[in-house]
């Protein structure tokens, strides 16, 4: 039987995730705030029932307007990685803004004692520049690109891509690349939004399925898959859906052989072999 494993993450972004939208209004921002008073903590209870690590990627914004969840986060034992400080898509941004932005989340992570391992790009997309940050600044891991399914790879940095001419592959990075996906991803399921349109009015049986099935494959076909799972907070704390995700959890225990494990430990893992 193969062994898989789980990576529960958790884009814990409270009120940032609704900056890049161009109105923003209270009841937007109230949203956020719920992530932070309630949906953080239906959470952190269910991994601390099941005894399951997961990863929380967390901006600056975050962290410095709601400290007491994200101490709850530290407390629990959970790994915390960069999620920008402002939630702003790196692709908006110059060189110089996105370094700033990179830095002065790191600086928020520092004061609570975090070298982050791993990155999570706000927009799961890259700049032109990202990759070659994230070297910069050593990360040994990020999460936002959709390459594979359930293996780690490196990405290429400088490929030279053309409607009119073939792919011209660029060097591997030294990070790896723990692919997410937006159907792992709760967000395009379940928040809905005005403007821009978005229904996200997912009835959680339907996500489950498509959950639980895709694991049963990667059990069964895949010989030490990795899947991860993209939450957050403000999200999938609504009580039906974390009950939704206290269903997977038991799902993929009963196949057998499924361990649930950090980001950043997987790669250490990976980097070490």
């Amino acid at each position: 039987m193969p062994n898989s494993t789980i990576c529960l993450s958790f884009d814990f972004d409270a009120m940032s995730v609704w900056f890049g939208y161009k109105t923003v209004g209270p009841a937007m921002l109230s949203r956020g705030e719920y992530g932070a008073r309630v949906g953080i903590y239906r959470v952190l209870d269910l991994l601390r029932q099941y005894q399951l690590p997961a990863t929380f990627f967390i901006p600056g914004h975050t962290i410095e307007s709601f400290p007491e969840p994200v101490e709850a986060v530290l407390a629990a034992g959970h790994e915390i990685g960069h999620h920008s400080w402002s939630h702003i898509d790196p692709g908006q941004q110059t060189l110089e803004e996105e370094r700033q932005d990179m830095e002065r989340a790191l600086q928020a992570l520092g004061r609570l004692g975090v070298k982050p391992l791993g990155y999570r790009s706000p927009s799961d997309d890259f700049s032109p520049s990202t990759a070659t940050l994230l070297e910069e600044y050593g990360f040994l891991y990020d999460s936002s690109l959709m390459a594979d399914d359930f293996r780690p790879y490196h990405p290429h940095i400088g490929d030279q891509v053309s409607a009119i001419s073939p792919l011209v592959r660029g060097r591997e990075a030294y990070f790896w690349e723990l692919p997410m996906c937006f159907e792992f991803d709760d967000w395009p399921h379940f928040q809905f939004n005005f403007v821009p349109y978005r229904n996200g009015t997912s009835a959680p049986g339907k996500v489950l399925d498509i959950w639980q099935n895709e694991f049963d494959w990667m059990h069964s076909h895949i010989d030490s898959g990795i899947l991860t799972v993209c939450m957050h907070p403000q999200v999938i704390g609504r009580a039906h859906r974390i009950a939704m995700l206290e269903q997977f959890i038991q799902h993929c225990q009963a196949a057998g052989d499924v361990k649930f494990e950090l980001m950043g430990d997987m790669i250490v893992k990976l980097a070490a072999s």
